[in-house]
């Protein structure tokens, strides 16, 4: 059997499957990753598990060690060193007036490259700005476009409910989201209502759709004539989980029927 960990490659980037090999840790831990003959850090984003041999699904090199003290004042160094580097980057964007917006910056663990991480409308030819990074810091220099889900991710903030971004918090990836998601849900298609801190649909409309969409099979759709003890009318209103209907008998008379 192998022991395999889930760690997020750096700060900003995936999450990816590793083998453990003797390596012990647990979830929150900081490990050093070789990575194409280069080192890296990650963070452990999952517990300990045991898996029949075989390759790592998500394999992207290899553990080496858990961090030690003297590695994590390295990454916290480089760290300090990215805001630095973001700072430059960003006066280097406003003088060729560049259409797009860093939003932070990654070194790796053995600062051989630099990851910049910017937001963007459309695409964006950045090889001068490339080229002005590499002069400056004469290490590998690598401009990742982001959306704005992933730039939420990484900024982070709170939501509407008082607690912090899902995606930022504990989300290793993000899901497909529809407004069908809302609307099945009988929630108010309003933007402001059901848009996340991204402008996008809240990731927490996914949560509990499974949920509401099986409790309304049995249910009518609003509009839907149906027969009920007082007689036959459209439903106006439905309350999935409450599993009522309000129904217009006509003539301004409005039942409500529940449903076992």
């Amino acid at each position: 059997m192998d022991k395999r960990v889930e760690v997020q490659l750096g700060e900003y980037r995936p999450v990816y499957t590793y083998n453990l090999n003797d390596v012990n840790c647990q979830r929150g831990d900081y490990m050093i990753l070789e990575i194409d003959k280069g080192s890296e850090f990650g963070k452990v984003v999952s517990d300990v598990k045991m898996v029949c041999e075989g390759k790592a699904e998500d394999l992207q090199g290899k553990i080496l060690r858990k961090a030690t003290e003297g590695d994590l004042k390295q990454i916290e160094n480089n760290r300090l060193k990215a805001e630095d580097a973001l700072n430059l980057c960003m006066r280097k964007i406003n003088e060729r007036k560049l259409d797009m917006q860093p939003v932070k910056a990654e070194y790796t663990f053995d600062c051989s490259k630099i990851i910049f991480f910017f937001a963007s409308e459309g695409r964006v030819d950045f090889r001068s700005l490339v080229k002005d990074l590499a002069k400056v810091f004469h290490v590998r220099i690598e401009l990742k476009q982001i959306r704005v889900r992933d730039k939420a991710k990484i900024i982070g903030g709170y939501g509407v409910c008082g607690r912090e971004l899902c995606c930022s918090s504990y989300m290793k990836g993000f899901h497909a989201l529809s407004i069908k998601m809302a609307k099945d849900q009988g929630l108010p298609l309003n933007p402001s209502r059901i848009s996340g801190v991204c402008g996008r649909i809240k990731c927490c409309m996914a949560y509990e759709f499974s949920v509401y969409r099986e409790y309304a099979k049995s249910l009518p759709h609003v509009g839907e004539k149906i027969n009920t003890p007082e007689g036959k009318g459209r439903v106006v209103e439905v309350n999935i989980l409450k599993r009522y209907a309000r129904v217009d008998l006509g003539e301004g008379q409005i039942v409500k029927t529940v449903f076992n």
